[in-house]
């Protein structure tokens, strides 16, 4: 009996943990993303009007950046976009970094997303074994090869990393599902449930 008691305990506090866990994770994250943010500006804000307001800062960036892409995106300021973005492509050590970052950012919020081709990578002719994975470029004639060959990035789980892998175009076969429920689907390593 008493034995049946503490495993029914032990049974409750690793459910109620399972419930507690992820929202106490999340909830911790934005509290730290938000106190990050919000201090980069805050420290300026408070000399400027004298008088601390939380969140403050955080408003002020997003207000910020929201204006730089309005401007952006006006006929006056594109001629000045591109002048400073052809200028960075130029220099020689930043280029690297500011090409890349470009890109990363446009393939997930930009008018040329690259991530929204989830596929079925089967992973060589000798096995069922397959991998989830985005189509990140079908031309890849830059690095010399032919149409029959397709870029695909395989995500890793519990990470924001991945593996670019360059795969014969017949090995893929087409998810059909939005890119973010997949993306969800194998972060979590196949915990989350697509909808």
């Amino acid at each position: 009996m008493k034995g049946k008691i503490s495993s029914r305990l032990l049974n409750y506090f690793f459910q109620g943990l399972l419930l507690i866990a992820p929202i106490t994770v999340t909830i911790w994250a934005i509290v730290k993303l938000f106190l990050y943010i919000n201090g980069l500006l805050q420290g300026y804000v408070d000399e400027i009007i004298g008088i601390y307001i939380p969140g403050l800062g955080l408003i002020i960036l997003l207000l910020i950046i929201t204006l730089i892409g309005f401007l952006g995106s006006t006929i006056i300021f594109q001629p000045i976009i591109n002048y400073f973005d052809k200028l960075l492509a130029k220099a020689p050590l930043i280029k690297i970094v500011y090409t890349a970052v470009k890109d990363l950012v446009s393939a997930f919020v930009g008018k040329k997303k690259r991530f929204n081709q989830p596929v079925l990578v089967k992973i060589s002719n000798n096995t069922a074994l397959e991998k989830i994975g985005f189509v990140t470029n079908n031309d890849l004639s830059i690095i010399g090869q032919s149409n029959e060959k397709v870029a695909v990035y395989l995500p890793h789980s519990y990470a924001w990393s991945g593996n670019l892998f360059i795969v014969p175009a017949d090995h893929i076969t087409p998810i059909n599902a939005s890119s973010t429920e997949v993306m969800k689907f194998v972060i979590s390593a196949g915990v989350t449930n697509i909808d």
